[in-house]
């Protein structure tokens, strides 16, 4: 346990210095008065005494987001991952389906925004069907890719032992993907909180969004600061357990990331 806290720090103080001395600047600059508007850019105590004030709305707005947001990505990511190894392993499949899914891909889901409001029900449901195109197309191409980029000598040693069917497809397709696999799911997420904070800010009555965009409405900017943070704070706390997952099930690349 102490030399994971040793490895942590020395991983991370220079990270903790820049955020000490952008705290110090943003201080100084505020105490200056003329440099920089007070009312744009409060002092962080104020921002922190107003996250403390705000907190029950904070926390219900993070359950809110997570409803939305781990129900549009863990949907995409199964599909994305199941579909991808079909189209992967099917070779006329693929080549048929490959430029549809190719021009299909880089249409920002934003632009189905009218139809997903006026198809489906609530706007729960509409922000979720977004959430999961933004999230799928990385999942599945990444998988495609993954499949068609196999070792040989992988493929060669399973014709060898006969594998075939489910076997084939857990012993050697699937954790041969997985890096590809995890590099598109990490893509996704990006996409999925890019989504779920538009969405939020625009119809959503509580959310991590909702709340930075009510506050900006009346120009109380501590709050929008404060929302801001804790925003980025839950981004980079589940960004740490996802790589947390990514490390532990690809446990096989831990010597080469520990060596870089």
């Amino acid at each position: 346990m102490i030399n994971r806290i040793v490895k942590f720090i020395k991983t991370y103080y220079g990270t903790a210095l820049i955020l000490i001395v952008f705290l110090l600047a943003w201080q100084f600059f505020n105490d200056l008065g003329e440099r920089i508007n007070p009312i744009l850019f409060p002092k962080p105590l104020a921002v922190v005494k107003a996250m403390w004030e705000g907190k029950s709305l904070l926390v219900e707005g993070f359950f809110s987001s997570m409803t939305l947001l781990l129900s549009g990505y863990l949907a995409a990511v199964a599909l994305g991952i199941v579909g991808g190894l079909f189209i992967g392993l099917n070779r006329r499949i693929r080549h048929i389906l490959m430029p549809i899914f190719h021009s299909l891909s880089p249409i920002p889901p934003t632009l189905y925004t009218p139809y997903a409001i006026a198809l489906l029900p609530t706007f729960t449901s509409a922000s979720m069907a977004l959430i999961f195109i933004g999230a799928f197309w990385p999942v599945f191409l990444s998988t495609v890719q993954g499949v068609l980029l196999v070792d040989k000598h992988y493929l060669d040693n399973a014709h060898v032992l006969r594998l075939k069917g489910f076997r084939y497809l857990t012993k050697v397709i699937i954790p041969a993907s997985l890096p590809f696999i995890f590099s598109g799911a990490n893509t996704a997420l990006g996409f999925a909180f890019i989504i779920l904070t538009v969405a939020e800010m625009f119809g959503a009555k509580s959310g991590m969004g909702y709340y930075v965009q009510y506050y900006s409405d009346f120009s109380d900017y501590k709050n929008v600061i404060g929302g801001m943070i804790f925003n980025s704070i839950v981004i980079l706390g589940i960004v740490l357990i996802f790589e947390a997952i990514r490390r532990r099930l690809l446990f096989w690349t831990r010597l080469k990331e520990d060596q870089a």
